[in-house]
């Protein structure tokens, strides 16, 4: 009785929605549909315990949904296509495809490049345009087969979607059998995608296709200069540890925690639903996405956006890092303290675009409360006080193993050089790297790192940087100051360094121009600590 009911009702809901026209359509099935087709059944979703885990609602204020409204991307994109003018066209290409990726899978499949600021002019009922501001949407992740996954061949955005026959419906892959009649749901109500279950959705080679990334260096005429390699989260958490404990989408995409239905229409409690709000680094962007939300045409709503960021930064200070004091010592006048930083990431610290930079802000403060010593502190404009490379874009601060004046900041980053030796911030001059001591994960091994994740520059020989962290020694006179002494220490973290943002300034358009008036009106909140730690220093 209870099936023949649960029948009828499938029948009623195949019937509104449609289920004659699927089975009518003419030529091949559109590949992809924008997020609102799915939003319908896979939003509405709580826990037992009353929590909203919306599919969709948590998409939405991603930094995956908003992949092509990144107006960072954006600025970024447009000064590489100044940069080198005779490549515009491929560049756009090769941005889009996992920024736009339905956009661009469309246009190359008419045999033409991908696009992207022909997407940008604003709300459109343009198919290829809607599917450009859909970002990295629901339909593209789900329908990436399992084909190569893994394989060089699928890295730089090569994933394969998969093929049906012509009459066929397109698999939509997930992790949970679904029955016949829950298919034939989704089938109308989506245009004619089936779910199929397949284990691949949950491994981390599926997000290695669009966050492996090498970069070819170009001369002015679009020659090939040399390689970079521009981001590699997937192969650094290949040489760790936790290749054989935890997948990428288990930190981003954890489990609900409760039995779910990942449907409101006839969904049934499921253990291990994961979350989709695709939590990771950028709060910055979300913010700026949120108070710009007009000009950008966001579709999350402030409050999603909000609590999207605050997600981010709760992740970030709970489980991308940890600091330390190791016991201080006093040598008459002068102070030895050790701070060790550790990542608790399955991945660089930070790691990927290499905008990013994490790093030690000391501080001591004596009995009168006044500051003896101060290395790292954030300036209001969202530079490092001290940091060479803020003050001079030739420049940038060594890896240090001792740190013995103020003007010293041990900085965990990624420093470009061009094919003159160069320091630069252009991914497409770009060759190699003069620094790299981002911090590494647990298994990570520098000795035996493939050179596309070596550590670069003076970490390499250092002993104390190893996947257990980074030593480093501060050697402070502290003659004038009054015991006891207060010893703070932060781990701060901006997903875009002031270099980064204010190199754009030279180039004239747009997006450069809007990106770097918008990061100044942010620039007070730039950045955030991803742990802290302090200790009380007496002679005692």
């Amino acid at each position: 009785m209870v099936e023949m009911k649960r029948g009828a009702l499938c029948l009623v809901l195949l019937l509104i929605c449609g289920f004659g026209r699927t089975l009518a359509h003419e030529g091949p099935m559109p590949p992809f549909q924008t997020s609102d087709r799915c939003f319908a059944c896979h939003n509405g979703l709580t826990t037992p315990s009353g929590e909203d885990v919306s599919i969709g609602l948590e998409w939405r204020a991603s930094m995956m949904a908003n992949s092509a409204r990144d107006p960072y991307w954006q600025a970024s994109v447009r000064r590489e296509s100044l940069d080198h003018p005779a490549s515009q066209v491929q560049i756009e290409d090769e941005c889009a495809t996992c920024h736009m990726p339905m956009a661009r899978a469309h246009a190359r499949s008419q045999g033409r490049p991908g696009q992207v600021f022909v997407h940008l002019g604003g709300p459109t009922a343009e198919p290829a345009h809607r599917e450009a501001l859909d970002g990295v949407s629901c339909s593209l992740c789900h329908q990436i087969s399992a084909e190569k996954l893994g394989e060089p061949a699928t890295f730089n955005g090569g994933f394969i979607i998969a093929s049906t026959p012509r009459e066929a419906p397109r698999p939509e892959f997930g992790p949970f059998d679904i029955d016949s009649g829950l298919q034939r749901v989704m089938r109308s109500s989506s245009g004619g995608f089936a779910p199929t279950r397949s284990d691949h959705i949950r491994e981390s080679a599926l997000c290695a296709s669009c966050h492996t990334l090498d970069t070819n260096a170009l001369g002015a005429d679009g020659r090939i200069l040399g390689t970079l390699q521009e981001q590699q989260p997937y192969q650094e958490w290949l040489h760790s540890s936790y290749v054989n404990q935890r997948s990428c989408q288990s930190c981003h995409m954890p489990a609900v925690g409760q039995p779910v239905a990942i449907s409101r229409v006839l969904g049934e409690p499921r253990d291990g639903v994961a979350r989709h709000r695709f939590v990771a680094a950028n709060f910055f962007i979300q913010r700026m996405l949120n108070r710009y939300r007009d000009e950008l045409s966001v579709a999350a709503q402030p409050a999603e956006l909000a609590a999207a960021a605050e997600h981010t930064i709760n992740f970030l200070g709970t489980q991308a890092a940890r600091l330390s004091i190791e016991q201080p010592t006093l040598r008459g006048s002068r102070l030895e303290l050790r701070v060790r930083a550790e990542s608790l990431a399955g991945h660089r610290v930070p790691t990927a675009y290499p905008s990013r930079r994490a790093w030690l802000h000391v501080t001591l403060v004596d009995a009168n409360r006044r500051v003896v010593f101060e290395s790292g502190a954030l300036r209001e404009n969202g530079a490092i006080q001290g940091n060479d490379n803020d003050l001079d874009p030739a420049r940038f601060e060594p890896h240090y193993r001792q740190i013995r004046s103020a003007d010293e900041v041990q900085i965990y980053e990624s420093i470009l050089q061009d094919s003159a030796g160069h320091v630069t911030t252009g991914l497409l001059s770009a060759v190699g790297y003069l620094k790299d001591n981002r911090l590494l994960p647990r298994g990570f091994d520098k000795t035996t790192a493939l050179p596309r994740i070596a550590v670069q520059g003076d970490a390499r020989s250092d002993p104390s940087f190893t996947d257990r962290g980074d030593l480093v020694e501060y050697l402070v006179d502290i003659a004038a100051a009054r015991l006891p002494l207060e010893a703070r220490v932060e781990l701060l973290y901006q997903p875009i360094g002031y270099r980064w943002a204010h190199n754009l300034a030279p180039f004239d358009a747009p997006e450069p121009r809007r990106f770097l008036a918008w990061y100044e009106s942010m620039q007070s909140a730039t950045a955030v600590a991803l742990a802290d730690a302090q200790i009380t220093i007496d002679a005692r």
